[in-house]
């Protein structure tokens, strides 16, 4: 989806309200609230999706078969929020083609009256999206950081989110202010008494939304590119059942938390399965299936943010 293109995303979105009215049988009060909108914008957008051809007896436009896909992920994994993007095919930037709807989904909560308190993790993926977020006023609210942002030269982490993302929308940000990673379990305890990151994980645990990047533990694991862990302790974890991580919590197939070299010196907030409010895992392409999978499957994340391909191997 092209964010640059006004009439192509008004399109999109009328397509989305015209299936929830239509084929969903949701009223335009849900629908609003669903897509973040006004009643009346919300009553626009299904008018437009039968004045533009697109809803006959089913949904004449390209995003119908990503509807269909967020619908079975939802009965499937019993999510509360799903996007499906479509993929850019062969050769095509999986990142790239979810970046527009993931940050479509985070201005969503943005534009939200009552204060509430957004959390984020880390990577790629949630880079491009902070990347494609309009400008918005929502001081209301108030943006935190999972993970820490010192990187283990020193330097601040590459992928660190919240600073882009607090510029974007003027919302005030509590960013973790220790080591992504400790150099000793003593170091990390030491660190996490100081008041600002207790301050920060206390916020942490309390959110209302949560987005997070999903890792691979495959030798293409994010932790080993950007230089968190060795190829020996990558080897280590595998030999454990790593599948993936979220925030440097490495997890198996069964999407279980397993202890590894890091899991003492690990300076981020652990997401527990089965939070009650939603914690939206943003992730695309086919190494990144079978760690979604696990988090999908362990409920560590009860939301998601893909494209088609992804989507379509999550559910064979």
């Amino acid at each position: 989806m092209s964010r640059s293109d006004p009439e192509a995303s008004l399109q999109d979105e009328a397509a989305r309200a015209g299936w929830m009215y239509y084929v969903g049988g949701k009223t335009q009060d849900q629908i609003a609230t669903e897509l973040g909108v006004s009643r009346q914008r919300a009553q626009r957008l299904v008018s437009r999706a039968m004045t533009d051809g697109l809803v006959h007896v089913r949904l004449e436009h390209k995003i119908a078969a990503c509807l269909v896909l967020e619908a079975e992920l939802t009965r499937r994994f019993g999510l509360c929020e799903v996007r499906v993007a479509p993929s850019l095919g062969d050769g095509g930037d999986p990142t790239r083609a979810i970046a527009g709807v993931g940050a479509g989904l985070m201005e969503k909560y943005l534009r939200r009256t009552e204060p509430l308190i957004m959390a984020l993790g880390t990577g790629r993926a949630l880079r491009a999206c902070a990347d494609e977020m309009l400008p918005i006023t929502a001081e209301q609210h108030r943006i935190v950081s999972l993970i820490g942002n010192i990187a283990p030269d020193g330097s601040a982490s590459f992928y660190d989110v919240i600073i882009r993302i607090s510029d974007r929308v003027r919302a005030p940000h509590f960013p973790m202010p220790v080591p992504v990673i400790s150099d000793t379990a003593a170091e990390r305890a030491m660190f996490q008494r100081l008041r600002p990151a207790q301050i920060v994980f206390d916020l942490a645990k309390a959110a209302d939304v949560t987005f997070v990047g999903v890792g691979q533990m495959g030798d293409d694991a994010p932790l080993l590119l950007d230089g968190f862990v060795s190829a020996p302790d990558l080897a280590e974890m595998q030999a454990l059942g790593a599948t993936g991580e979220i925030a440097g919590w490495v997890f198996d197939a069964q999407g279980k938390y397993i202890e590894t070299c890091l899991s003492d010196r690990l300076g981020s907030a652990r997401l527990e399965p089965n939070r009650p409010a939603p914690v939206i895992g943003i992730a695309a392409g086919l190494r990144k299936v079978r760690a979604l999978k696990a988090a999908l499957e362990g409920h560590i994340i009860n939301g998601l943010v893909t494209d088609e391909a992804t989507a379509q191997a999550l559910l064979i």
